[in-house]
């Protein structure tokens, strides 16, 4: 599988690849149009987080959530280790040029070669080389965590090509989203890796191709990382007006009302709030008052994904969609969003909306009825048309008219309301728990509670401490779990995570609804497999109606928004591109 392969015939060299279609910017693009190129660098910034780290090395499965933040990190950026090629965020899925100077790839992606940029260079001055990319995944595939252990699963041949390049030769396991996966993935330095330790936790200073350093560890409490002066790919293009700070620190607070109060004082300069009552009411402190602290709004061009309760279908009660569709009727978001959430958010009506993956408002195309195939016959008549819509209520948490077309479902699964109670045709009551993990979801757990009882269905609303609820949502061990489905412009592999047959019965997959349809797997496939722009954004629509139609998951809602409040003394860029804010192209404005 691995070796030292002669020169082959191969495809023209690309400066960047694309999962569908092509590259946006031509070969001579000198910067993201998302970056400020003439940025004054220097300066410092602090970030904070809730959570603790004991852990250097975030590739391994030991403390893999207590990793420190900065290594290898898309919020704040890879500061230390960099990948193959580095990802726009301005595009749905593509790739420009980083460690790799260039791409070769077949129409068929049966392979992908990179072609490494002679002035690749670890932070010791020594060259980074196809030696290295070679080892790093065969040392993550052996000791590394998911994802990145998983990377050669559809790799039959990784070869050395000439001097400076390697090739991946794909087996069957690969499908057209393997060599953009491969670009995406890390490369350590094999001259300063200890392979036999490689899988303990470790603070020890790391060796990387990136634009920092580590300078400092407190273990559990702070790290800061020193802009390295030798950083080789400062002038790439897909690199320039990126790294701005001499300093970056990340210091970890043990709650985040802690957090927000060293972010009030001006310890931290960055806050990301997700909480609207608070966004709305929260922020009339001084900083604020004078100036000193900035309030933004950014809105991003991005898919809602969906945030839902989620029925486990592994559990009889809710085997039959009628029953999942009377109950995802029966939630008064209306009530929910005045009485909870001070009317901040916008009800989710599609798993891709605010994009033009969604289904919301476009009729099935041909393309999808030609997937879809007799499947089509279990698409819901509007949700094939697009004209599907989530009830609007009264807001009064019994809406007569929305609980009369619950109960139009609930008669045709058989069931009654008897004394009080929905049973079923045997008079089996329809009771079932929510298991929540914290505050904010119990809440939202005891409203549906009250919603329900109104239609005589019995709800008990359980919050269990975080081990407990790791361990029974990685078991599917629980009748109905909230959880967040993130949806991407590039959906891909993660949706047989998410509602493949494979993933059904697998602990700790992503399958928390319990899904196993061929329908659905073919729909998937279809997805994977799509080679142009339409054929992939056809079989998107038709796997979101599909989902839809389903009624897993009651959707509940999304801001469209991206709230956060900045020290006045960080700049940014002008432009927000499509993914939203990007904090690796900030600044410190008062850099000299």
């Amino acid at each position: 599988m691995i070796g030292l392969a002669a020169p082959a015939a191969s495809a023209e060299p690309l400066h960047g690849i694309a999962m569908h279609g092509e590259a946006a910017l031509p070969a001579d693009f000198a910067h993201f149009p998302y970056v400020n190129p003439q940025v004054k660098k220097g300066g410092r910034i602090a970030y904070g987080v809730v959570g603790t780290f004991d852990n250097l090395n975030p590739f391994i499965l030991k403390s893999m959530r207590t990793t420190a933040r900065g290594m290898w990190d898309p919020e704040f950026g890879n500061l230390v280790y960099e990948s193959l090629m580095h990802r726009s965020r301005d595009e749905a899925f593509t790739m420009y040029g980083l460690l790799a100077e260039t791409v070769e790839w077949d129409e068929d992606r049966t392979f992908i070669q990179f072609n490494l940029n002679p002035k690749a260079r670890w932070a010791d001055g020594k060259p980074v080389t196809p030696e290295d990319v070679i080892f790093t995944f065969e040392l993550l595939r052996d000791k590394g965590r998911a994802p990145f252990s998983r990377r050669l699963d559809g790799v039959d041949r990784l070869e050395k090509v000439g001097d400076n390049s390697v090739r991946f030769t794909f087996n069957d396991k690969a499908d057209r989203e393997t060599p953009l996966l491969i670009a995406l993935s890390p490369v350590l330095p094999k001259h300063a890796v200890d392979a036999e330790t490689f899988d303990r936790t470790s603070l020890a200073f790391p060796l990387g191709s990136g634009p920092y350093r580590v300078k400092e560890v407190k273990p559990g409490e702070k790290i800061v990382f020193a802009r390295d002066p030798d950083y080789w790919g400062k002038d790439l293009p897909s690199k320039v007006g990126f790294d701005n700070y001499d300093e970056i620190s990340v210091e970890y607070f043990l709650q985040e009302n802690s957090l927000f109060e060293a972010f009030k004082k001006g310890e931290i300069d960055i806050f990301q709030e997700g909480n609207p009552t608070k966004w709305a009411r929260g922020y009339d402190f001084p900083a604020v008052q004078s100036g000193a602290v900035v309030k933004e709004t950014f809105r991003p061009k991005m898919p809602s994904g969906m945030l839902g309760f989620v029925f486990n279908t592994r559990r009889a009660m809710f085997a039959d969609a009628e029953v999942r569709k009377a109950l995802t009727l029966a939630f008064d978001f209306e009530w929910v969003n005045r009485s909870l959430f001070e009317n901040a958010y916008r009800r989710t009506e599609s798993y891709w909306q605010n994009s033009d993956l969604s289904s919301l408002g476009v009729a099935a195309d041909a393309r999808e009825r030609e997937i879809a195939g007799p499947a089509l016959s279990r698409i819901d008549p509007d949700v094939l048309a697009g004209t599907h819509r989530m009830p609007v209520t009264d807001g009064s948490g019994r809406d007569r008219t929305v609980l009369r077309q619950a109960m139009d479902h609930f008669k045709k699964a058989g069931y009654a309301i008897r004394d009080g109670r929905m049973v079923d045709a045997e008079g089996r009551p329809l009771a079932f728990e929510i298991m929540t993990q914290n505050a904010d979801q119990e809440k939202l757990a005891l409203a549906y509670q009250r919603f329900l009882a109104a239609l005589g269905v019995r709800v008990s609303v359980r919050t269990v401490d975080d081990s407990q609820y790791q361990s029974r949502s990685q078991t599917f061990d629980y009748d109905v779990i909230i959880k967040a489905y993130a949806s991407s412009l590039s959906p891909g592999i993660e949706q047989i995570s998410y509602w493949g047959s494979a993933s059904r019965d697998r602990p700790g997959s992503s399958n928390f609804a319990g899904l196993a349809d061929p329908d659905v797997d073919r729909v998937i496939e279809a997805i994977l497999t799509a080679r142009a722009p339409g054929d992939f954004r056809s079989a998107v629509r038709l796997h979101d109606r599909m989902l839809l139609s389903g009624a897993y998951v009651v959707p509940l809602y999304h801001l469209g928004e991206q709230w956060i409040a900045r020290a006045k003394h960080i700049g940014r860029p002008e432009v927000t591109p499509l993914y939203g804010y990007q904090l690796p192209v900030w600044w410190d404005e008062r850099a000299q």
